[in-house]
């Protein structure tokens, strides 16, 4: 019998392909997507990064001590790190992390991940979506990267085998953490449908 995370993926699939689909998605793939779209898209992901150190923190704060460690070193590596490379990638767009304000899909799907993390099982299945959809869209971007190596750089870094590894993490996370299987694929199949408005977000 496979396991939920397997369960939830197989039925996040469709939604993947439609992100795959998504006009915003497909400019970054052929390496010609306008950049002032891609601006205010690194915008509203640095600010939706900010929060997604609050839902770590929420989530460590309810952790098991087999998970505890694992979720303070990812909400300090988001910090530390991905905000860091973040504001790499972003510089060459001139985009403005600082002044930027969250727009609507940005808000819609903060709020959801932050309430999700009110519950421990319910936030992991919340998380998944846009720990397996990144890496399943970095993976599939890379078969034919973009030549322009500012979008060869954001797919390199969802391509990379260590994004794989935290998303499989955060899979067995969930199965440890057992929530109830309907509840956990209702806010899974949400966030989803976040993680799919969010290239709008532009």
């Amino acid at each position: 019998m496979s396991t939920l995370s397997a369960q939830l993926q197989a039925l996040g699939e469709p939604l993947l392909a439609e992100q795959l689909r998504h006009p915003t998605v497909v400019g970054i793939g052929r390496g010609d997507l306008d950049p002032a779209v891609f601006r205010g898209w690194l915008e509203q992901d640095y600010l939706y990064l900010l929060d997604y150190v609050r839902v770590f923190s929420r989530l460590a704060w309810q952790a098991p001590d087999a998970h505890l460690g694992f979720l303070v070193d990812l909400a300090h590596s988001t910090w530390n790190d991905e905000l860091r490379m973040h504001r790499e990638l972003a510089e060459p767009f001139g985009a403005q992390l600082d002044t930027a304000r969250k727009g609507p899909q940005c808000a819609a799907y903060t709020g959801f991940l932050i309430d999700s993390a009110a519950d421990y099982g319910t936030g992991l299945a919340a998380l998944l979506p846009c720990m397996w959809g990144y890496s399943q869209l970095g993976q599939r971007l890379a078969e034919h990267p973009p030549a322009e190596p500012r979008y060869r750089r954001w797919v390199d870094t969802y391509a990379a085998p260590e994004f794989a590894e935290l998303a499989d993490r955060c899979a067995q996370m969930l199965d440890e953490a057992a929530p109830d299987p309907d509840l956990a694929r209702a806010v899974f199949s949400k966030a989803m449908q976040h993680e799919l408005s969010f290239w709008d977000a532009s």
